[in-house]
């Protein structure tokens, strides 16, 4: 709680963090394990559905954000989050009847819509002074569970499926259940009198026009991810010769990693400034990616698992303190979910566009372009001129 207190953060979080943990767990488990591992090896779904099935997913996980957001600057948080996880609960338990594909797209596409709401509430708890730092936690929170998420259902799918979707089903329920206690009321920093939206979203579009020149970057960072999706458990299994032991391994030095620099890295970013963070942490993941299509030893993988974490933890608080600085303080839930939006035009086509790259080529193809894209992202960040990542 002290470490909390330090970072700014109100008490009430502590809920919300814990269900943030668990609903990430699920979504980590879910995209990462369930959809590509249980889709191909138990069901004999192709790449490319399995790419479908997860570009549904943050399809309406993306679509939803802006009408979400919205209702968080009107009503109750509370009431939200426990709307969304319900639907999602309702989704996860669709992949009861996932040997039908296109029942397998549609169970992704409706757990997808509970996703928005506990992430967007975190937030909008965040305050100006500490930005990164405060980032910094929240995506520690958002890591361990996602990060966690698959390292455990890998071990449980090679004894059972069934365990597998139970867990999936029984965390959702423990979130659901959670949210029932978290406090009522609307979220912080909004205006006593709700703003018309009409209003709103001019005073957005000002905010976005002011920050177009970050808008491509933005896309093609979350296009480079989600590509990596659909393909990384069979790009280990192949090009890495990993056990799914060893593959959960890997999940787990990477991402433990990551853990371990985020708030240490959004301290470090606040005092520094965010432009040699992302400079240096996008082009140090592309090149240390593109390393590991080159089929290295076990040992170098893991390595090389340590370097993509160190790079992920450097990048995440500073670009979504850049980003904080274009939300205007009374429309946060609004503001958030807009930008959230626009990163997740990356997201939508990355799995479809890796799935099929797969298809069409090899899994190592899709590393490839991923690498590629990551580092022309740290090229066009270091030619930017330097305001546009200042306070403005």
């Amino acid at each position: 709680m002290k470490s909390i207190r330090k970072l700014g953060l109100s008490s009430d979080i502590a809920l919300l963090a814990v269900i943030l943990l668990l609903v990430e767990f699920v979504r980590g488990a879910t995209v990462l394990s369930f959809i590509p591992i249980f889709g191909e090896k138990e069901l004999g779904i192709t790449l490319g559905i399995i790419g479908t099935a997860i570009t549904a997913h943050y399809l309406t996980d993306t679509v939803l954000k802006i009408f979400i957001g919205y209702l968080l600057d009107r009503f109750s948080s509370k009431l939200i989050v426990i709307c969304g996880l319900i639907i999602s609960l309702g989704g996860i338990g669709m992949f009861y009847w996932g040997n039908n594909p296109w029942i397998f797209v549609l169970a992704s596409a409706i757990y997808g819509v509970g996703m928005s709401p506990v992430w967007l509430v975190c937030l909008t708890k965040v305050n100006t002074e500490q930005r990164a730092a405060q980032m910094g936690f929240l995506y520690t929170i958002w890591l361990v569970g996602m990060g966690a998420g698959p390292v455990v259902l890998n071990v449980v799918l090679d004894y059972t499926p069934h365990l597998a979707y139970a867990l999936l089903l029984g965390l959702t329920a423990i979130a659901l259940a959670l949210s029932f206690f978290l406090p009522r009321g609307k979220n912080s920093g909004e205006s006593a009198t709700p703003v018309p939206f009409k209003e709103q979203f001019a005073v957005l579009r000002e905010r976005l026009s002011a920050m177009k020149p970050l808008l491509p970057g933005m896309i093609l960072q979350t296009l480079g991810a989600s590509m990596l999706v659909p393909i990384l458990p069979k790009f280990t299994e192949q090009f890495l010769s990993l056990s799914s032991g060893q593959y959960s391994l890997l999940l787990l030095i990477g991402g433990g990693c990551t853990v371990i620099g985020l708030v240490p890295m959004g301290k470090w970013s606040d005092r520094v400034g965010r432009k040699p963070f992302l400079i240096v942490g996008f082009a140090i993941f592309g090149l240390t990616l593109a390393s590991l299509s080159m089929k290295p030893g076990v040992l170098m993988a893991y390595g090389l698992a340590v370097i993509l974490g160190i790079s992920y933890a450097a990048v995440l608080p500073a670009w979504n303190a850049l980003l904080a600085l274009y939300v205007p303080p009374a429309q946060k839930g609004l503001g958030w979910s807009l930008l959230s939006t626009v990163e997740n035009i990356g997201v939508l086509i990355g799995p479809v566009v890796g799935g099929l790259i797969a298809e069409a080529f090899s899994v190592s193809a899709v590393i490839w372009f991923s690498a590629g894209l990551f580092s022309i992202i740290a090229i066009v960040y270091w030619l930017f001129p330097s305001r546009w990542f200042a306070e403005r």
